[in-house]
């Protein structure tokens, strides 16, 4: 009897063994119509997205798979439009390593990866030339251990690439090409990021945010989770389980980045109020994080596009900033300050030609350009406050918000996901 319990708990043992590599081996894929080894799986033009595959482009995909052209055997596909390829994977960060390259044509390609997030600007390669380029990315899912997140309905659809069953990666540019990916699970550190709409992965144009901007600052040794969203405040993310979420995955030395304000200042009801009850949940959010070995950082909002007579930025969050800043010294937590560094930027770009930061009729809400030098300014924020993730940036020079990018040198080709859906919040 006790023989036989044995051999079962073996057999049992060498099954959850067998299952726990097919899990974290290394998914490879080679892409066109020529010869591939048997170490990966053939991707033609043919083949769609579907659960039961488990691989493919997502519909619409327009591209061409050669079997020549490639750096291997197996060929190259190619396009003169944006498509998507998806791969099914667990909850997790994935190192992605993609071979670009063309024998016949010169490439130019944009990565991003699920919804929006920037991976890499641009890779551009010589006629008969390759190139390759690794990121991570982040999977999530709304399970964790005695809980759901309760998704709003927006992330139910236009959002759902966030929390479904794949990575989904975005292939942009003047042409974009790609000859193989590896996709292999990673234990790196992660950075969480709790928020609101001008914090989280917005759906479609012409709508961005920081946080799907500042994944491509760093190299392929960390993870950025975004697990920010439209219309939260510190509270109502709170009852979202999302800071649950969060801490069932944090790891010791794990950072979390939190910005919120724009809507926890409209909240109403007695005693509530910057001082009270925001600067309590703010502290409440540090020491559950702290709790779980966590590392937290505090970031006061960016401004609104609001301009007085003088042509410098009003203050439209009251006592919000200076209350993140006091929770910040009270409790000994890194503080990255995006509202003066937003003030400084709107004011370098004047009144009128703030907009070109902004989508067009939105005061609040930031298109590629906008999103994209505030993520410059948390970066800087890290910089300066010398936090351990900084060894882990690309080298950049310094960025002083009082002398932003020309609009023009920030060239980020809009994703095919267009959606004029405003996001919540203001």
């Amino acid at each position: 009897m006790k023989l036989q319990i044995f051999s079962a708990a073996l057999i049992a043992s060498a099954a959850f063994s067998a299952v726990t590599q097919a899990q974290n081996s290394a998914k490879k894929f080679a892409f066109g119509a020529g010869k591939v080894s048997s170490s990966y799986a053939k991707v033609q033009a043919t083949d769609i997205y579907s659960k039961e595959k488990g691989y493919g482009f997502e519909p619409g995909a327009n591209v061409n798979c050669s079997a020549t052209g490639g750096k291997t055997a197996a060929g190259v596909c190619s396009s003169d439009r944006p498509f998507y390829f998806s791969a099914a994977v667990p909850e997790g960060n994935y190192k992605v390593t993609i071979t670009f390259g063309d024998q016949t044509a010169a490439t130019k390609t944009t990565v991003k990866a699920e919804l929006r997030r920037l991976m890499i600007e641009k890779v551009e390669t010589k006629k008969g030339r390759y190139a390759t380029e690794s990121f991570i990315v982040n999977v999530r899912t709304a399970q964790f251990p005695g809980g759901e997140v309760k998704l709003k309905d927006r992330e139910k659809t236009m959002e759902w690439w966030a929390w479904d069953e794949k990575l989904t990666i975005e292939f942009n540019g003047a042409r974009p090409a790609v000859g193989e990916i590896t996709i292999e699970k990673v234990n790196v550190p992660t950075v969480y990021l709790l928020g609101d709409s001008t914090v989280c992965d917005q759906p479609g144009e012409p709508y961005a945010s920081w946080g799907q901007m500042m994944t491509a600052f760093f190299k392929p040794e960390i993870a950025v989770a975004n697990h920010a969203e439209s219309g939260e405040s510190l509270r109502s993310s709170l009852g979202a389980k999302r800071l649950d979420k969060v801490l069932s995955l944090l790891q010791k030395g794990d950072y979390v980045f939190i910005q919120f304000a724009h809507n926890d200042e409209k909240e109403k009801g007695e005693g509530v109020g910057a001082m009270t009850t925001y600067k309590a949940s703010l502290k409440r959010y540090v020491a559950d994080v702290r709790a779980k070995g966590g590392i937290p950082v505090l970031i006061t909002p960016m401004h609104r596009r609001t301009f007085g007579a003088d042509g410098k930025i009003t203050n439209s969050h009251g006592d919000y900033p200076e209350a993140v800043r006091l929770a910040a010294t009270e409790e000994k937590v890194a503080l990255i300050e995006l509202t003066q560094m937003s003030k400084d930027f709107y004011e370098a770009l004047g009144a009128e030609n703030s907009k070109i930061a902004f989508k067009d009729g939105d005061g609040t809400h930031h298109n590629n350009y906008g999103a994209y030098e505030l993520a410059k300014m948390i970066v800087e924020g890290i910089k300066i406050n010398k936090m351990a993730i900084a060894r882990h940036l690309k080298k950049s020079a310094n960025f002083d918000a009082r002398k932003p990018d020309a609009p023009d040198s920030v060239k980020i080709p809009p994703s095919p996901t267009a959606n004029a859906a405003k996001p919540l919040g203001n």
